[in-house]
């Protein structure tokens, strides 16, 4: 199989406020936008990859996605998404494999890892 390009694609039970959460408090840039009215969608620059957010799922049914997005600094980006309202589900923490992860949610209970790989950890070869 050779694989060309590829997305994650995130189904949310209220389409309007998960679209809003990844474009406007993530700030995430947009790859391009489709459909409209009740049918749109969207799909958004994730780092080295695609997160397409479109279509739905019934209310009640719990998301078992979880994004891990690497970031340069959690702590500061913790705070300013708190200052946007977001909850923060767990503080910045160093994890015993050496990387410093925090946790949000979305708006549809989808769970964000946000990482940050400290200067003297063995996964940054660019130390700069």
């Amino acid at each position: 199989m050779e694989i060309l390009s590829s997305r994650v694609l995130l189904r949310p039970t209220d389409l309007a406020a998960t679209l809003t959460f990844y474009r406007d408090v993530l700030q995430l840039g947009v790859y391009r936008q489709f459909g409209d009215g009740e049918h749109v969608g969207m799909v958004f620059f994730l780092g080295n990859g695609l997160l397409e957010v479109s279509g739905a799922r019934k209310a009640g049914t719990p998301s078992s996605l979880v994004l891990w997005l690497q970031v340069r600094n959690v702590e500061a980006e913790l705070e300013r998404l708190a200052g946007l309202g977001t909850v923060i589900e767990r503080e910045a923490r160093a994890e015993p494999w050496g990387l410093i992860e925090g946790w949000i949610a979305d708006p549809d209970g989808t769970r964000l890892v946000l990482v940050q790989v400290p200067e003297d950890h063995p996964l940054r070869l660019d130390q700069r």
